[in-house]
């Protein structure tokens, strides 16, 4: 009774055809265990039951083709699409068998730069504050300054804090930042967290989509335009040689407009030939959308009521605003 009259909800809010309004979740890792160091990271158990949820209230298309559908105005009512972004390992071993057994699928967006034993710089910042092994974190060397360790909830508040200006650093800066992290933490990064390039290509070879996302996962805004160009270009042509498949679509490291990225990157991924390119700001995309500034859902709420109430509010939020040209 409930399935039916979300259903009827979200067909009134995203018919089919011309009216139709794409939403588009945006996934990170499915864990096999909850973390609590990772608290909006799902478990597979967690992320099973959503994707059992998202299949009985939306159709799930591939993304490629609900950009090619959304443009020609052919999607049908409820249309959806899942996505994954930077290429954990855990998308191929947990997640990706999850959708295959319920039928469904997604799209990998992949910073090729991690591939085959690399760490991103988030993950090595987050194991320096789970195993560092003193009471306090004492950065103030690095302008970072000083992280209470007795708990959870401070572990969990010097990752909320370390993140947000490590992750602006320029790449060869931000790399040096997080080794000096590491060490003063007297912790050695994970090297078995990104994919490998053979599940890359199993991964196209079981139909599902491949995105390029930069090699290293900079801010593009903050990028000298050739550097910028290079990190997208270089990162679809690995994909490209590693998947034997076309690379048509884009997603935005960190994804904030007018933030993360401008409008001279979106006039740069257009001109490099992609089909669209998608963004981190919350909503849909409907009539008239920006097809290099497509937004995406970050799907947090795990109760089923909340989540579909979420839903619900995102889908009335059509192409919003995001950068201009």
């Amino acid at each position: 009774m409930l399935d039916s009259a979300l259903r009827a909800v979200y067909s009134t809010l995203a018919p089919a055809g011309a009216g139709a309004r794409l939403s588009v979740l945006i996934f990170h890792r499915v864990l096999v265990t909850r973390d609590p160091l990772l608290p909006e990271e799902p478990s597979a158990a967690e992320f099973e039951a959503r994707m059992h949820w998202v299949r009985r209230h939306f159709n799930v298309v591939p993304l490629i083709e609900a950009v090619e559908r959304l443009q020609s105005g052919t999607l049908p009512a409820r249309p959806l699409a899942i996505t994954f972004d930077d290429g954990y390992a855990d998308n191929y071993e947990i997640a990706a068998p999850i959708l295959q057994k319920l039928g469904l699928t997604a799209t990998f967006f992949i910073a090729t730069g991690y591939l085959d034993g690399g760490v991103m710089f988030n993950d090595s910042v987050i194991s320096a504050v789970r195993g560092c092994q003193s009471k306090a974190l004492n950065l103030t060397e690095l302008g970072l300054g000083i992280h209470a360790l007795d708990s959870i909830e401070q572990r969990r508040h010097a990752i909320a804090t370390l993140l947000p200006p490590v992750k602006v650093l320029d790449p060869l800066r931000r790399t040096a930042t997080v080794e000096s992290i590491c060490q003063i933490a007297k912790v050695i990064p994970p090297d078995a967290l990104m994919m490998t390039s053979s599940q890359v290509a199993a991964l196209a070879r079981d139909g599902f989509g491949i995105g390029a996302h930069t090699v290293s996962h900079p801010i593009l805004a903050r990028l000298d335009p050739v550097v910028a160009r290079q990190e997208i270009d270089r990162g679809r042509d690995q994909l490209e040689e590693i998947s034997q498949t076309p690379v048509r679509l884009f997603a935005y490291p960190n994804g904030r407009p007018g933030d993360d990225y401008t409008a001279h990157t979106t006039e740069l991924v257009k001109h490099l030939g992609f089909a669209a390119a998608f963004t981190t700001a919350h909503g849909v995309a409907g009539k008239n959308a920006d097809f290099f500034q497509l937004p995406r859902f970050t799907p947090w709420d795990l109760g089923e009521l909340k989540f579909g109430a979420r839903m619900a509010r995102n889908l009335l939020k059509v192409n919003p605003v995001a950068v201009t040209q």
